[in-house]
C-alpha cells in the first residue's frame, strides 16, 4: 500500500485561497486583510485568525458558501491522476487549510480516502454562526501526514502541494512534488501540471518497483 497527500487549493482545484475568495464575495475582505496581517506579523495565532474570519460571515448561509464551492473548477488532469493512483494501490488524502465545504465535496467526487480541512459551524437552519473548527493550520500538515503514516504504514509516501504550509508535509514524505510553487517553496520535483505529477509517479513506481 502507498500513500499520497495533496494540498487542495492551487493543487487539485483552481481556487487559490477560499477564505479570501469568500471575503471578497461577502464584502468583508478589508477587515479580513487586517486579520491576515495580524496573523502573518505573529500578533495572533491561526486559531484566532480563523475565528475572526468566520465571525465576519455570521448570518450568511450554507447555500451561499456552496454557490461558491460549485463555481470552483478542478485542475486539468485531476480526475485522471486520482484514478491512476487508485489503480496502483494508493490511499489518497487531502490536507487543506481551506474549508471543509470545498474539501469534502472534492473528496466525495474524486473518491478520496481521507480529508482534513477547517469546518465552518452552521445552525439548524444552515446559517453561519460565526464559529469554526480549525483542524488544519499553517504548521500541522506534517503532523497529520505523520499520523497517517503511523496508522497505514505505507511502503511509499508522496506529498503534492504549492504553498509554504505544505513544506512540513513535504518533510514527512519520501517524495515531494511542488506544483506551480510559491516563491521559496521547493520539492524533490517541481512541475507545472498534474499531468507531470502523474508522469513522475509512474517513473518512481517503475524505478523502485514497489
Amino acid at each position: 500500500m502507498r500513500l499520497i497527500a495533496f494540498d487542495l487549493e492551487g493543487t487539485l482545484v483552481k481556487s487559490v485561497y477560499g477564505w479570501v475568495e469568500l471575503h471578497k464575495r461577502f464584502g468583508t475582505w478589508e477587515k479580513g486583510k487586517e486579520y491576515a496581517e495580524l496573523f502573518f506579523s505573529g500578533k495572533i495565532d491561526y486559531v484566532k485568525w480563523a475565528e475572526l474570519d468566520a465571525s465576519l460571515w455570521k448570518g450568511h448561509t450554507r447555500d451561499e458558501i456552496m454557490e461558491w464551492v460549485e463555481s470552483v473548477e478542478y485542475m486539468d488532469g485531476a480526475r485522471e491522476l486520482i484514478d491512476f493512483l487508485k489503480n496502483r494501490d494508493f490511499k489518497i488524502a487531502i490536507l487543506s487549510s481551506g474549508l471543509m465545504c470545498l474539501a469534502g465535496k472534492v473528496a466525495k467526487e474524486l473518491g478520496v480516502d481521507y480529508v482534513f480541512a477547517n469546518e465552518l459551524i452552521f445552525d439548524e437552519k444552515g446559517v453561519i454562526t460565526g464559529k469554526v473548527k480549525p483542524h488544519v493550520d499553517f504548521k500541522n500538515k506534517g503532523v497529520i501526514l505523520r499520523e497517517l503514516k503511523e496508522e497505514l504504514k505505507p511502503k511509499l509516501t508522496i506529498a503534492v502541494g504549492d504553498g509554504f504550509n505544505d513544506i512540513v508535509m513535504f518533510e514527512e514524505a519520501d517524495v515531494s512534488i511542488a506544483i506551480n510553487p510559491h516563491e521559496g517553496v521547493r520539492g524533490d520535483y517541481e512541475v507545472k501540471s498534474l499531468h507531470e505529477v502523474k508522469e513522475i509517479i509512474e517513473e518512481i513506481l517503475n524505478f523502485v518497483r514497489l
